[in-house]
């Protein structure tokens, strides 16, 4: 199982930016998938999630509105269009897939993890 994170990058406040996160290895249409971030020196937090089943999705509150999670099942591959950056979207980026349907909040109920990928936007 390889999740694979990509679209992070350089931009400047008020710019957006889209992560993808490709799932191989297994079939994820039945599990929940998330991304979470971490800045340095802090903790890894969750961001948004998503599940493949009935289409629901969650994020923390510093997001909505301006960030969206979204997924596609036969690409098996997860979005998450991020807009109006703020300096303090500064992190990396992790996308997870946990091992069964539904999704969580906290990084441990998460069993697959991508690699990770910067974000860092500039004031």
């Amino acid at each position: 199982v390889q999740l694979q994170a990509s679209g992070g990058g350089l931009v400047q406040a008020g710019g957006s930016l889209r992560l993808s996160c490709a799932a191989s290895g297994r079939t994820f249409s039945n599990y929940g998938m998330g991304w979470f971030r971490q800045a340095p020196a802090k903790e890894r937090e969750f961001v948004a999630a998503i599940t493949w089943s009935g289409g629901s999705t969650d994020y923390t509150y510093s997001v909505k509105g301006r960030f969206t999670i979204s997924g596609d099942r036969i690409q098996n591959t997860v979005y998450l269009q991020m807009n109006s950056l703020k300096p303090e979207d500064t992190a990396v980026y992790y996308c997870a897939a946990r091992g069964r349907s539904g999704y969580g909040l906290r990084p441990n109920d998460y069993s697959y993890w991508g690699q990770g990928t910067q974000v860092t936007v500039s004031s």
